[in-house]
């Protein structure tokens, strides 16, 4: 027999699922508390339950892509077969990715909500946190703050522009991902060489 408690976890899950396919499908615009209650097959009443607002709930959209992203990200720094550089550009190759499979996703991620600004702000934090580490081991500690900021703002411009369908391959002749690791290796060979570990 599914608990009170279950069962709350479970219409929580699939009102979150059901909005993310919506903002997918159609941006925010498209994401409604009836709209999301409707495609969850829960009661029209259901989301109130569980989110004060639609902000609420693009919040909790918006967090679960920075917990798959920290995921990822820890992954990447466990695989021992990876060379620091090729952590950091699978890393952002894996941004892009988002922005350009699920572009609504990807703006929502970088959008501060009035939701919830602080739980998200802090999730994008570790993040941040997760990626530094690589930018790290690669620059050292000294100077991975601003590497990681260029690279980030790099990779965030990239996607923009492909997204909107400015990065053009017959216009520029290169694609995001080449962007990508000219970015990271013009960061490798430019830096300080990373402190070894003791």
């Amino acid at each position: 027999m599914i608990s009170r408690v279950e069962s709350a976890a479970a219409t929580r899950r699939a009102l979150v699922d059901a909005a993310a396919e919506l903002l997918d499908e159609g941006g925010p615009s498209a994401v409604t508390l009836r709209e999301v209650g409707a495609r969850a097959g829960v009661s029209r009443g259901a989301p109130y339950k569980h989110f004060a607002d639609k902000e609420s709930l693009l919040s909790a959209v918006a967090i679960e892509a920075w917990e798959r992203n920290i995921a990822g990200q820890r992954a990447l720094r466990a695989d021992a077969a990876l060379a620091p550089v090729d952590r950091l550009r699978a890393a952002l190759t894996a941004l892009i990715a988002v922005g350009r499979q699920q572009p609504h996703l990807f703006q929502q991620m970088f959008t501060i909500p009035s939701g919830d600004p602080a739980a998200v702000a802090r999730v994008a934090q570790r993040s941040q946190d997760e990626f530094l580490a690589m930018v790290a081991a690669v620059v050292g500690e000294r100077d991975a703050r601003r590497y990681g900021a260029l690279l980030l703002a790099g990779a965030h411009g990239v996607t923009a522009m492909e997204v909107s369908g400015h990065l053009s391959t017959d216009k520029w002749r290169v694609t995001a991902e080449e962007l990508v690791t000219h970015l990271v290796e013009l960061v490798a060979t430019t830096a300080p060489a990373a402190e070894p570990a003791t």
